[in-house]
């Protein structure tokens, strides 16, 4: 956790000092304590990148802890916000706000992440009645199947939603909820976000023991007290709703609630009570390195955050299925 936590500040210092225009790091950490002395470089940090590194942590660790706790929740290692189509969900739900114009005056505020929860729980519900077999369990091929086909009809959706609006304006918005971005990020905003990964995050540690129940399968934790409907659906609420508010403020940023969760298995094992903080932290700094390296890579133009985690998150996704077809092969 220490480690963790000295990354994630030299990651957000780097953030800080790189970019179109470089600043020093000893400038930044003096900005930052309030002993420099006012400069141009004031506002470039504190206006403008450091919201957006704040924005990129929060979004980073709430979805390597959602994606650790649906990982738990179904009992599979490819489970994903993105994959599982709850991003998707929450992305169709911000993108129709947009569009349609439903209360405008308050749309970053509480339409949007309203409609975000909303989309992603509603996908979140038909990808687990669409994988769920009879028995009550899940195949990797039907829940990997489901959330492929419902992230599908809600992309379709959302291209229809932008179609029938036929107005050019929307289309740069649109593009930014489909590729995830925090180019938006603004201190107004961090608020929402920050609050709702404080509280799910504690709640889901909480939970830690009913997670660690769910891994010794469905049978074996009824026996041992859990109630798992009930649970399952509460902590499915739980995760739906920090997905979109996440969504609402970043877009659709795939793969990372794949990643994290194994690496951090490697640090800390299968405990959730330790693995769900590390992997918060090990989110947070992946996300801010990535936004860095968006920024950075081709400047002064910036490519959107999820098109670089997508490029890491697609040879890790490939790499766990043949991982699992060897370990088939092997048993």
């Amino acid at each position: 956790m220490a480690t963790l936590t000295l990354a994630l500040a030299a990651a957000a210092i780097a953030a800080l000092a790189w970019g179109s225009v470089r600043i020093p790091a000893a400038d930044v950490v003096h900005i930052l304590t309030g002993n420099a002395d006012p400069s141009p470089y004031r506002t470039i940090v504190l206006d403008v990148r450091l919201p957006r590194v704040l924005l990129g942590a929060a979004v980073g660790a709430g979805l390597a802890v959602v994606g650790t706790t649906l990982q738990a929740l179904v009992r599979n290692p490819l489970a994903d916000p993105f994959l599982l189509g709850v991003s998707s969900g929450a992305s169709a739900a911000a993108v129709a706000v947009i569009v349609l114009g439903i209360g405008a005056g308050m749309a970053t505020t509480v339409t949007i992440p309203a409609a975000s929860f909303a989309g992603a729980f509603l996908a979140l519900l038909v990808v687990y009645a669409l994988a769920r077999e009879p028995g009550g369990g899940f195949t990797t091929s039907r829940l990997i199947l489901a959330g492929v086909a419902v992230s599908y009809v809600l992309a379709a959706l959302t291209s229809l939603i932008l179609v029938v609006s036929a107005r050019a304006d929307h289309l740069k918005e649109v593009l930014y909820w489909t590729l995830g971005g925090l180019g938006s990020a603004r201190w107004d905003m961090l608020a929402v976000p920050l609050t709702v990964l404080a509280v799910g995050t504690a709640l889901l540690i909480a939970l830690a023991r009913p997670l660690d129940l769910l891994l010794v399968g469905e049978e074996g934790a009824t026996v041992l007290g859990l109630d798992t409907a009930r649970f399952r659906a509460a902590v499915f609420v739980l995760t739906s709703l920090v997905t979109g508010v996440l969504v609402a403020h970043s877009g659709a940023i795939g793969f990372v609630g794949l990643m994290v969760p194994h690496a951090a298995r490697m640090l800390v094992g299968a405990a959730h009570r330790a693995l769900l903080p590390v992997a918060a932290l090990m989110g947070a700094v992946f996300l801010v390195v990535a936004d860095l390296a968006a920024r950075t890579v081709a400047a002064p133009q910036d490519i959107p955050v999820g098109v670089l985690t997508a490029l890491t998150g697609g040879p890790f996704f490939l790499w766990l299925l043949r991982r699992g077809r060897t370990r088939e092969e092997a048993a």
